[in-house]
C-alpha cells in the first residue's frame, strides 16, 4: 500500500504519521501494537475516495512516548497535526485499543470531528493490573523483549503461516479454530501473516495498559457528533460489554453486532458487510 509517511515536532515531542489515499479525510486511531502502518479496512475506504490519515500512537513507532502523559495531552497533538495538515475536520476511526484516544478526541474536539467510527474498541476500564493478561503483557511487551518477541512471532509467521493462524486465530475469537476455519476465508492467511510481521509494541502497548480507566462517562456523553460502534459477537480479546456500554453512554449512537471470526472484524466471510455497513455510515 502506498502511503506517506512524516513527522512533525511539536512542543519537543515528535509525533510519527501516514497518509494515504485522496479525497475526505479520515483520522485512524489504530489499535495496540500497531502503528501508522495499518491497513486493515483502509483499501475500500481508498477506492471510495477516501485519505487516511494514520499517527503511530504516543509510544507506537517514532512517536514519542512523552506525547502519552495523558490521553488529552495527545488529543492536543492530534489537533495540531490537522492544522498541519490545513484540515479542518475528519472522520474518525478508533480500534480496539485505539478506542480510548477516539473518544477523548470526540470528545474534547467536537467542531474537529464529523463522525466516529469505533471499531472492536476498548472504551472503558480494560486489563487490570490483577488480569494474568496484564501482568503478561508488562512483561512481554516492554522494551527491549517486545522487539524480540515480534522478531520471533514474525519469523515463525512467514516460515509457517498456516500453522501460526491455527495456533493464535483462537486468542482473538471465542470460537473454537473449527468454527473460526468455517468463517474465514483463505486471504486471512496472509492478512494475519502482514499484520504480525509490521507489529511491533514499543512503549505504546504499556502507555494503553494504563490508559482505558481515564475514558470517563462525563467524556462518552460529551461526544455530540453520529456514533456508529462496530463489534463481533466472537471477539475474543475486547468483551462486548465495551460495544453496549458505548452504546449506553453516548447519546444517539447505533450499535452494529456483526458476526465475523473475531476481533479482527476487516477478515473473513463477513469483510465485505463490515466495510458496507461503514461506507453506509459514513456516506449517510
Amino acid at each position: 500500500m502506498k502511503r506517506r509517511v512524516e513527522t512533525i515536532t511539536f512542543d519537543g515531542g515528535t509525533l510519527e504519521y501516514s497518509v494515504t489515499g485522496k479525497g475526505t479525510p479520515i483520522l485512524v486511531m489504530h489499535g495496540g501494537h500497531s502503528n501508522c502502518y495499518e491497513e486493515f479496512g483502509y483499501t475500500a475506504l481508498i477506492e471510495q475516495g477516501y485519505s487516511i490519515i494514520t499517527p503511530s500512537r504516543p509510544g507506537y513507532g517514532r512517536t514519542s512516548k512523552e506525547i502519552g502523559k495523558s490521553l488529552a495531552n495527545a488529543c492536543r497533538f492530534y489537533v495540531k497535526l490537522l492544522d498541519h495538515l490545513q484540515i479542518e475536520s475528519v472522520h474518525v476511526i478508533a480500534i480496539s485499543a485505539g478506542g480510548p484516544s477516539g473518544i477523548c478526541f470526540a470528545s474534547h474536539y467536537p467542531e474537529r470531528v464529523n463522525t466516529l467510527t469505533l471499531q472492536s474498541a476498548v472504551t472503558k476500564e480494560w486489563l487490570t493490573p490483577k488480569d494474568t493478561e496484564y501482568k503478561l503483557g508488562e512483561i512481554l511487551f516492554r522494551p527491549p523483549v517486545e522487539k524480540w518477541i515480534w522478531k520471533l512471532i514474525s519469523s515463525l509467521n512467514n516460515a509457517f503461516p498456516r500453522l501460526m493462524f491455527r495456533a493464535m486465530s483462537p486468542q482473538f475469537s471465542t470460537l473454537p479454530f473449527q468454527r473460526i476455519k468455517s468463517l474465514m476465508n483463505e486471504k486471512d492467511i496472509e492478512a494475519f501473516r502482514k499484520m504480525n510481521s509490521r507489529q511491533r509494541s514499543g512503549e505504546g502497548f504499556l502507555i494503553d495498559l494504563s490508559q482505558t480507566a481515564a475514558v470517563s462517562l462525563k467524556d462518552l456523553q460529551a461526544i455530540i457528533c453520529p456514533v456508529l460502534i462496530m463489534q463481533s459477537v466472537y471477539d475474543g480479546l475486547v468483551d462486548l460489554s465495551h460495544a453496549h456500554h458505548a452504546k449506553e453512554h453516548i447519546r444517539g449512537a447505533v450499535l452494529c453486532l456483526l458476526h465475523s471470526w473475531g476481533h479482527l472484524i476487516w477478515l473473513g466471510k463477513e469483510a465485505a458487510e463490515t466495510g458496507s455497513i461503514l461506507l453506509g455510515f459514513l456516506e449517510s
